[in-house]
């Protein structure tokens, strides 16, 4: 898709939550490359942080940055498969004000293009809550790759044609 270049580059601030009960910031490698590939993108880290598969220390962490002013997109990854401990979507079903169901199927149709069928068990989903983005992908570094290279790269640029999430940020909340 096309980049505006009359346009001037809008760094957002992206907090980066890595939802696992096992990772820790020396091996999460899903983290480091979405940190890796926002900041190269010139983006500013805002927070990071590592929760384990719990709903309410998902959702806690959700809200503090919700709330926090210096945060405009958040996005997770990890908890989005279908075994019991996989909780990141209906975390963010506890937050959301409105879904975009959309990043959830274009996540999965891009990742079909890599892993194949195997994509069908992801949930990656993506919300708004109270003017703030939040998109939630697996785990895995190839899924994030496959969501930052593929949508968010794009959609997290304002110059990006013929729209983008960014250029959106200051309606979210208007009524």
């Amino acid at each position: 898709m096309p980049i505006d270049e009359s346009r001037t580059f809008q760094p957002v601030r992206i907090a980066v939550l890595t939802v696992s009960d096992t990772r820790t910031l020396a091996d999460d490698r899903s983290g480091d490359t979405l940190v890796d590939r926002l900041t190269v993108a010139g983006h500013i880290l805002a927070d990071r942080a590592i929760v384990t598969d719990d709903s309410d220390q998902i959702v806690g962490k959700l809200h503090a940055w919700i709330d926090d002013p210096s945060v405009d997109v958040i996005l997770t990854t990890g908890g989005t498969g279908v075994t019991g401990r996989d909780i990141t979507p209906e975390a963010l079903a506890r937050v959301w004000d409105k879904e975009i169901p959309g990043f959830g199927e274009l996540f999965r149709w891009l990742s079909y293009q890599s892993i194949g069928t195997s994509t069908i068990q992801s949930r990656a989903t993506a919300c708004v809550a109270r003017g703030t983005y939040i998109f939630a992908l697996p785990g895995s570094t190839g899924a994030v790759k496959d969501g930052w290279d593929g949508i968010l790269k794009d959609q997290l640029d304002i110059r990006h044609r013929p729209c983008n999430f960014v250029e959106l940020l200051p309606r979210l909340t208007e009524r």
